[in-house]
């Protein structure tokens, strides 16, 4: 998944394409086990802007896609940092993305199961849709996150690539005005 800044027609923006796609238990991030859906993301910061621009949160991860401000006379290493920034919140996008469309899934497929145990169908009498009560959904939000456990804890190990890090104090050395000793 590509996101960049980008003049088109004399408009900067960001065009990102996400593509998204439901992950069964058992299976890496990069299988696909359903229907594949592509959604394209713009936004357009002014021309004469000097600051990074979010826009508004993604209808599937809930992130804010970030438009990088483009410095005109970019060094390689603030390249570099910018690329491994984009690529880190590109790897969040999918990630949340696929989390929660899975989450989506699970819960409704959870909610269906548990109406048909206790003898009701997905609807009332009225036509409304039913629930379940925090007790019952507690025991979905329990089994889930014991499920995912293992996807989570991975998460929050890659979620910040130590290239980032180390990339953005050599670039903040690189700015700073050399210090007498």
């Amino acid at each position: 998944m590509a996101g960049a800044c980008r003049r088109v027609n004399g408009v900067v923006g960001v065009t990102r394409t996400v593509l998204f796609h439901f992950i069964r238990h058992g299976h890496s991030e990069g299988a696909v086990s359903g229907a594949v859906q592509v959604k394209t993301v713009n936004f357009c910061p002014p021309s004469s802007s000097i600051c990074d621009w979010i826009g508004p949160p993604d209808r599937y991860s809930n992130l804010r896609p970030i438009c990088y401000f483009i410095p005109k006379h970019e060094s390689v290493l603030e390249r570099k940092l910018r690329e491994l920034r984009q690529d880190t919140q590109d790897w969040n996008q999918r990630f949340w993305a696929n989390q929660n469309l899975t989450f989506t899934k699970d819960k409704e497929e959870f909610i269906i199961s548990k109406l048909k145990s206790l003898g009701l169908g997905e609807r009332d009498e009225e036509g409304r849709k039913r629930t379940l009560n925090a007790e019952e959904m507690a025991d979905f939000y329990k089994d889930f996150l014991a499920k995912n456990f293992e996807k989570h804890s991975q998460y929050n190990r890659e979620k910040s690539p130590q290239g980032e890090e180390s990339t953005g104090r050599r670039v903040h050395r690189e700015k700073s005005p050399q210090r007498m000793v």
